[in-house]
């Protein structure tokens, strides 16, 4: 047996690197646009074209790792992350650095499924699993907001070109990685597979329907592109939910929608943690435009939060989570975040950061250090092996789109602000704390623990007679 905490080393910093990505561009797109000649929709897509694919291929790459193996999941992930990131720092045109960020983003959809699957696998369910999760998801926590420094860091220092750079070093040394630290490629669905029709409907749905969130918030809800990509991303997840009520192999199995602590931590994914990246986009607004903070002082400032998330996710996980159990943290997790949100509702025109901002940062940072390793542990509880990476797939989509929900309508009620800047930013965080509310109330049924995982949606392989 390999040593586990060399396999969760390797597996964090694969899902780091991919979700460091999300933020690092941002404080980049002003140099971009000048260098490269990109208009607004342009730079859009530049942030969009890596966080729709990641979104929508996220359910499909998890199911893919059990079938073929995590091994082979996550090397090949990183194999198309490091290529498309070498290719985006060379991009002299638009075209060619968006092709390579929609290449980054199926490549992190591999990465981040399948590197939870391996840590998930590596350690045994309980005590063990749930130390290994704290940290994991400290790493996960802590991400977004490396992302933001290190982007300001580098577009400051040698270029935005080696935002992208730094993944190539980094993302070899992993891949070789792989071949020494990790198990030999196991398939852990043993002749399984997935029902064509729900993998491209449901990947179809989530693609359309994340782009028809992006058409809403910059072009208006009521544009004929916006309605008719929602149209669409509808339908398609009405024939994918019909698929898979019918379907032999599905790709989301039902052991797992019958498993009420998985179905729990999804809806706590969705609607706290999804209000937490809200919460990270409207505050980089803030400190930006309100106070006047650099790309590089923001994020600084995020290490507040950073720091603040790492401690209390590793306490999480190493203690909190067998304590008091996975539920009660989630729901107060999402309690931190809306009283974060709630604390800024009513922020002044001359706020200072220590007064004002700084105790939203704090609390927002002890949110994201109950919520990562509690979504994580709560999202595996009771899991088959053999469904490993569907159930991290599924939680991992369950986040990013509650995320995408959550600012979308963040920045509808930022932007449509008849009243002002200051005024649109007030309505902004009224709409993450509500959203955060959600997170509360799905944490609060009680659910009994799974003594004995359910082993479904397996196809029979007949052995040969002897």
């Amino acid at each position: 047996m390999r040593n586990p905490y060399a396999v969760l080393a390797l597996a964090g910093a694969s899902m780091f690197m991919a979700v460091v990505d999300f933020t690092i561009v941002n404080v980049s797109l002003p140099r971009m646009a000048i260098d490269l000649k990109l208009g607004e929709d342009a730079l859009q897509w530049v942030i969009i074209g890596y966080g729709i694919p990641f979104g929508g291929f996220l359910l499909l790459a998890g199911r893919l790792s059990d079938i073929v193996g995590r091994r082979l999941a996550l090397q090949a992930g990183l194999l198309l992350f490091v290529a498309a990131s070498l290719t985006a720092g060379l991009s002299s045109t638009g075209g060619q650095l968006i092709g390579a960020r929609i290449a980054q983003g199926i490549g992190a959809a591999l990465i981040t499924p399948s590197a939870l699957g391996i840590v998930a696998d590596a350690f045994k369910e309980g005590k063990e699993r749930e130390n290994a999760l704290g940290i994991y998801g400290a790493l996960a926590g802590t991400a977004a907001s490396v992302g933001v420094l290190a982007g300001g860091f580098l577009t400051d220092g040698p270029g935005w070109s080696w935002i992208f750079y730094v993944n190539v070093p980094i993302g070899a040394v992993l891949l070789a990685a792989t071949m020494l630290v990790l198990p030999e490629n196991r398939i852990a669905q043993s002749g399984g597979g997935f029902n064509a029709v729900s993998a491209l409907s449901v990947t179809g749905g989530l693609l359309a329907g994340l782009y028809a969130l992006n058409r809403g918030v910059e072009h208006g809800w009521a544009r004929g592109t916006t309605v008719g990509f929602a149209a669409l991303a509808a339908i398609l997840l009405v024939v994918f939910g019909l698929s898979e009520s019918r379907a032999r192999s599905a790709l989301i199995p039902r052991a797992l929608r019958t498993n009420i602590p998985v179905v729990q931590a999804n809806l706590a994914a969705a609607s706290g943690f999804g209000s937490f990246l809200a919460f990270v986009f409207l505050t980089s607004v803030v400190l930006q435009q309100l106070l006047g903070y650099s790309p590089t002082k923001t994020g600084v400032a995020w290490l507040l939060t950073t720091l603040t998330a790492f401690v209390f996710a590793g306490l999480t996980g190493a203690v909190l989570a067998q304590k008091v159990g996975t539920r009660l943290l989630l729901a107060l997790a999402s309690l931190l975040v809306a009283g974060a949100s709630a604390w800024l509702i009513y922020l002044p025109a001359d706020a200072t950061f220590a007064s004002r901002v700084m105790p939203a940062l704090i609390a927002a940072g002890m949110a994201v250090g109950f919520f990562a390793p509690s979504v994580q542990i709560g999202a595996l509880a009771g899991v088959e092996e053999t469904n490993f990476g569907a159930a991290s797939g599924l939680v991992e989509t369950s986040r990013e789109l509650g995320g995408a929900i959550v600012i979308a309508s963040a920045s509808t009620v930022l932007l449509g602000s008849h009243s002002g800047f200051l005024h649109g930013v007030h309505g902004g965080y009224g709409v993450i704390a509500a959203a955060a509310a959600l997170g509360v109330l799905a944490s609060a049924f009680r659910t009994k623990p799974r003594t004995q995982p359910v082993v479904e949606d397996q196809i029979a392989v007949a052995e040969p007679a002897s």
